[in-house]
């Protein structure tokens, strides 16, 4: 992220309310995923740059195994070329300690 990826959390908004949520971390439902990383439609989340297929999109989601599927689906239908997920998702970075903000 401070080399200009944007980071997705596809994770829905109960599991961000009760576990937390990545610092800097973009919510996107996962059934609106394809059409909020679309750069060429002018309704593409406002962290992307339009028509930039090379940009760097990280995914996470609870354990990594959605965010792993959509990450390839999203590069095969959108073209966008740097599309990666987070090995072992959420559980991962919390388990590892990396910031989390809590809502709590």
């Amino acid at each position: 992220m401070r080399d200009g990826a944007t980071l997705v959390d596809l994770r829905p908004t109960e599991y961000r309310w009760k576990f937390g949520e990545i610092p800097g971390a973009v919510p996107v439902s996962r059934h609106v995923l394809e059409w909020r990383l679309d750069v060429t439609s002018p309704w593409h989340i406002k962290e992307l740059r339009p028509d930039d297929l090379d940009q760097e999109i990280i995914l996470v989601c609870n354990e990594g195994y959605t965010s792993s599927l959509a990450a390839h689906q999203v590069m095969c239908q959108l073209g966008l070329t740097r599309v990666r997920d987070l090995v072992g998702g959420f559980a991962a970075w919390h388990a590892a300690g990396f910031p989390v903000l809590s809502r709590l």
